[in-house]
């Protein structure tokens, strides 16, 4: 009998990281994950176990892959900060798809953005677009999700919207409001 696929999740002790692994699990699969928390509270206990990042060291990085079937890329900064930018999580992420490739990962589901463009004058969408093609180019199999915005009991947009909706008597819409969406949802338990 074969052993059950070992799956990969980057940042599975984070919002949307969570939710993945935790679907993962309750379909039987082996989870492990990445981060740059493994001192992060665990709620996976013994279920998963932690691996640290290591961008500064590609061949630890490639080692901890080893035996991964799939990779789920949930990696990335929302803002940049003085200490991290969007850059350092392209030039991060690129480090990771190679590291999975040189490991013999199979498949990458990748967590983009809608609307990813190189030509964009806005940096996070540049990034975003030049992942994609790295991951495109790679020649490993590969899918890209690309959600207008995750949302779920944690989320921070769409909940402080909400809350906003149900305090004020007007809400400012840009646009004429027919926007279309293409959300994820993050279902609880």
């Amino acid at each position: 009998m074969t052993e059950t696929p070992l799956h990969a999740v980057t940042g599975a002790f984070g919002y949307s990281g969570k939710y993945i692994a935790r679907r993962l699990l309750a379909a039987g699969r082996r989870v492990i994950t990445l981060t740059n928390s493994t001192d992060r509270a665990n709620e996976f206990g013994g279920q998963t176990r932690a691996f640290p990042f290591h961008f500064d060291r590609p061949d630890e990085l490639a080692a901890s892959l080893a035996g991964v079937e799939v990779l789920y890329n949930t990696y990335w900064v929302r803002f940049n900060h003085k200490l991290f930018r969007h850059a350092d999580a392209v030039r991060n992420t690129l480090i990771l798809f190679d590291a999975a490739q040189r490991a013999g990962v199979r498949r990458i589901v990748h967590v983009s953005i809608t609307n990813p463009a190189e030509d964009s004058p806005l940096e996070y969408f540049r990034g975003k677009a030049r992942l994609e093609r790295a991951l495109i180019e790679s020649g490993l199999s590969y899918a890209i999700l690309r959600p207008t915005v995750l949302f779920g009991a944690e989320d921070i947009l769409i909940n402080n919207i909400a809350w906003l909706l149900r305090r004020l008597p007007v809400f400012g819409v840009f646009g004429d409001g027919s926007y279309r969406l293409q959300p994820i949802y993050t279902l609880n338990g």
